[in-house]
């Protein structure tokens, strides 16, 4: 991968700022939890490890070690695409952060956030085919164009690009795992055909990778991230099927359950 004059530039001012929204986060999660355990039960301390790990892996990849090293060598990028784009999502979707902020905000102001996110606009975030084009044809569109040497050339398309990644993932896990109140929610059926197709093309981009080394990556290194990609998604993407299918069967259960309940009343 190539070495630019200007990586320096990048690595510290571009860092400090996609890491800032993040410590935001962090921050701004501590302090819903403080305020909502004073005035309801308890928040449960699982969500925030969950949170706060997130915040990490996300952070991680911005900032330090492996944000540094992202522009030279592609299998520390590939390690940080994993960890801001799969990994950070899924546990801070997993930490329920609008379920923490509807319990936290004034009754009034919780049921105006409440019809906003019901809104017809808001509602396209959540469908899963829209989530799945937009996180993973990204991918493709970075990896098989000239946008990823250029992300290493220009300071505005490193940090877009980075948020892209985030924002995309984070909209694909909450539009197929239900963790937080969701109107308009869509079958299980319907997010499972969709969650199998995403990770069709992802794994299939992750071998094109393997083959097909991006402008200015050598195959040695191709083949290395090819791999990170496919294993390590791989890993991350069984951890959200699994949630999916407990999911799916817990439904189901308080299905069955109701069912025999109107049998025995009959």
């Amino acid at each position: 991968m190539h070495t630019h004059n200007h990586s320096n530039e990048i690595s510290d001012l571009v860092q400090i700022l996609l890491v800032t929204p993040f410590v935001l986060g962090l921050i701004g999660y501590l302090l819903s939890v403080s305020i909502s355990n004073r005035k309801k039960k308890q928040w449960p301390f699982y969500r925030v490890v969950l949170w706060i790990i997130g915040v990490v892996c996300a952070s991680l990849s911005v900032i330090g070690p492996i944000a540094d090293r992202s522009h030279e060598d592609f299998s520390a990028h590939m390690i940080g695409h994993l960890l801001l784009g799969m990994l950070a999502p899924l546990l801070m979707a997993l930490g329920a952060p609008m379920t923490l902020i509807l319990r936290t905000l004034p009754v009034h102001s919780a049921r105006r956030l409440s019809y906003i996110l019901s809104s017809g606009p808001i509602s396209i975030l959540h469908n899963p085919i829209f989530t799945a084009l937009v996180n993973v044809g990204a991918l493709w569109l970075l990896y098989t164009t000239e946008l990823f040497p250029m992300m290493h050339e220009n300071v505005v398309l490193y940090a877009f690009i980075h948020i892209h990644i985030f924002l995309a993932g984070y909209l694909f896990t909450i539009s197929i795992i239900y963790i937080d109140p969701t109107p308009q929610r869509k079958s299980f059926i319907y997010r499972s055909v969709v969650l199998l197709m995403a990770l069709a093309a992802h794994s299939i981009l992750s071998k094109y990778l393997y083959a097909h080394p991006p402008d200015g990556i050598s195959t040695a290194q191709a083949e290395l991230g090819g791999m990170i990609m496919y294993y390590g998604g791989d890993t991350i993407e069984v951890g959200l099927v699994c949630i999916l299918c407990y999911q799916w069967y817990r439904s189901t259960r308080s299905k069955v359950k109701a069912a025999n309940l109107q049998l025995q009343k009959n």
